[in-house]
């Protein structure tokens, strides 16, 4: 069904190998880790590639540096936005966090033109380089970013166009610069990224593929017209309500009206949704951070949000910078949903509940069906995201008025392109509130390649899906009972009846491909970890198995506070892929044979 590329060997190369836009990095051992987080050059220095949010991509920094040297002062750094909004919304962050005399934040906006007069708008804040740190805050938070693809064919035209009048250069109006003066702002720490050279060895089928995909397809100009297709094909997809239909057909714009789709109980088990309740963003966080932005919108911005069980890391920081503030409940269980309700007990209004279902890396699913009662009673939003549960397995768009995913992960599996989705419950009471809102609130950033990448891999997602399920299933069974392991960390024996409460009750449900394991202490798991032959780096969701210690990368200045909600900073996350099941087996088998006493 999939070829599955071998995973690197070196630290630093991208996974999937070779593949210029991959949305992973490999760290072979424990110890790469622990260097990556503290900023070591043995790791740093050679990576070619990191997680989009974290690790600003090399071509976004190529294109960053060339536009700070045109519109910058000396001593400036910059960061590149998608639209006038998301970059003014930084520099209102970065008003908020960043407090210096020196310096201000300023926004430059111009567009690069392409010979075929397509124009791409650049949008870039500008300020001193020791508020870079802040405003690398808002990307990584917000998720409202530019991908590597805009900003690689953005640096093919400014190539194009210093050979000067060569065939194929732009126009003279390449740039059409505006500054606009902002507010002053405020650091704590700094960083440097690595601008490293691109992988031109290795299996050269599948970097053929991934490099020549859209030109064989569409053409070298940038794929708008099949790009507006793909979104079609993508929301009703994600709607549950299309499957596949080739977006070089059409008829993609006119095989069901929106009216028809309405009529229609999807896969998603829901009458009413259509494609028009689907939004796409350029990454799950960004959905995540535009759901709190609609609550606050529609709600009582001066409430407090709730985070219910421990959640990905950016998730409960948005929460927290944004708005009045939030709640944490990091336990997220039937405990915390008691502490909740007596906290509404005593008058004590909410904006909005944010959980995970399950949860990352937890695998915990909290009680839906509880906490919609307490929100039908007590008058708060419910923001569910099902991007670990993912919608073949799991109904929450039911029990929620608003669920976000990241695409990036299964839904894609190729690790090569970044993307995100907010759906509304047409049954919600809130539904004609937060369309309101979204007209106001919502931007299509989501940059045509992407679209078209996120298209064509998501087209085997379902028999994908159901893969990873078993293939997972199988592997926690043996884990569960091997006398060298700790604890297993997995929805079929973690939290299952709030998670079978909801799971889909057909033969291609099944409990999801993440998974994390404990040892019984970390030398163990480190032990463990530099033995598994498989990609091993940040992410999920991918057609191949990729495992990482997840509290270090995600909480390594924070692991003691991680602990006491259960997140053990010696605990690796398993994302399962689609390899032979009995390989899968033999492969965990060898590391945990090589864990000494």
């Amino acid at each position: 069904m999939v070829r599955l590329p071998e995973p690197p060997t070196t630290v630093g190369s991208s996974i999937p190998a070779h593949t210029p836009h991959a949305v992973s990095v490999m760290f072979p051992t424990w110890q790469d880790n622990i260097y990556y987080e503290e900023g070591n050059p043995i790791v740093t220095s050679k990576m070619e590639c990191g997680y989009p949010r974290f690790f600003i991509h090399p071509f976004i920094q190529q294109l960053s540096a060339r536009l700070t040297a045109k519109f910058g002062k000396p001593g400036d750094s910059s960061m590149l936005f998608p639209s006038h909004k998301a970059a003014e919304s930084c520099r209102a962050f970065m008003n908020r966090y960043y407090q210096s005399p020196t310096g201000t934040v300023r926004i430059a906006e111009f567009e690069i033109v392409s010979p075929e007069s397509e124009r791409v708008p650049i949008h870039i804040a500008l300020f001193p380089q020791d508020a870079f740190p802040i405003a690398k805050q808002f990307w990584q938070h917000s998720g409202d970013i530019i991908c590597s693809r805009m900003a690689e064919y953005c640096l093919r035209v400014l190539d194009a166009k210093d050979e000067g009048g060569k065939e194929g250069s732009p126009s003279d109006d390449l740039y059409r610069p505006k500054l606009t003066m902002g507010g002053r702002s405020r650091s704590h720490y700094s960083s440097k990224q690595q601008i490293s050279k691109s992988a031109n060895s290795g299996d050269e089928k599948v970097a053929a593929e991934q490099a020549t995909y859209l030109e064989e397809r569409y053409g070298r100009n940038l794929p708008v017209k099949f790009a507006n297709n793909a979104k079609i094909a993508l929301r009703r997809r994600i709607a549950g309500i299309l499957t596949d239909v080739p977006i070089e057909d059409q008829a993609v714009n006119s095989s069901s009206s929106v009216e028809e789709q309405r009529k229609l109980t999807g896969e998603r088990g829901i009458k009413g949704l259509s494609e028009e309740d689907v939004y796409l963003y350029p990454c799950g966080m960004s959905a995540i951070y535009h759901a709190h932005q609609c609550a606050m919108l529609i709600g009582d911005k001066t409430l407090k949000s709730v985070c219910f069980g421990f959640p990905y890391t950016d998730t409960l920081k948005i929460l927290q910078k944004w708005g009045a503030g939030c709640h944490f409940y990091g336990l997220g269980e039937e405990e915390s949903i008691d502490e909740l309700e007596q906290m509404l007990e005593s008058g004590e209004k909410i904006l909005s509940l944010f959980c995970e279902l399950p949860s990352n890396p937890l695998l915990k699913s909290p009680n839906i069906k509880r906490i919609r009662r307490l929100a039908d009673q007590y008058g708060f939003l419910v923001v569910v995201d099902e991007t670990i549960g993912n919608f073949c397995n799991v109904d929450v768009v039911s029990w929620a008025d608003v669920v976000a995913s990241s695409l990036t992960k299964v839904f894609s599996g190729d690790s090569n392109v970044m993307g995100g989705s907010m759906i509304l419950n047409p049954k919600s009471k809130y539904y004609h509130q937060l369309k309101e809102a979204l007209k106001t609130d919502y931007e299509d950033l989501l940059w045509s390649e992407e679209a078209v990448f996120l298209e064509r891999n998501s087209r085997t997602f379902k028999e994908r899906s159901k893969v990873i399920n078993q293939n997972t299933e199988a592997l926690c069974d043996f884990l569960v009972t091997h006398e060298k392991v700790h604890k297993v960390f997995y929805p079929k024996y973690t939290c299952r009846e709030n998670y079978d409460a909801v799971k889909h009750k057909t033969e291609e449900a099944g409990y999801g491909g993440l998974f994390s394991v404990l040892l019984k202490d970390e030398k163990s798991a480190a032990q463990f970890y530099d033995h598994l032959k498989c990609a091993k780096g940040p992410s999920l969701g991918t057609n191949f198995t990729l495992a990482s210690p997840y509290t270090i990368l995600a909480h390594y200045t924070e692991l003691d506070w991680a602990a006491k909600y259960g997140v053990c900073r010696y605990l690796v996350r398993v994302s399962v892929g689609l390899e032979d099941r009995e390989k899968l087996l033999s492969m965990f088998k060898d590391a945990l044979n090589a864990i000494t006493e």
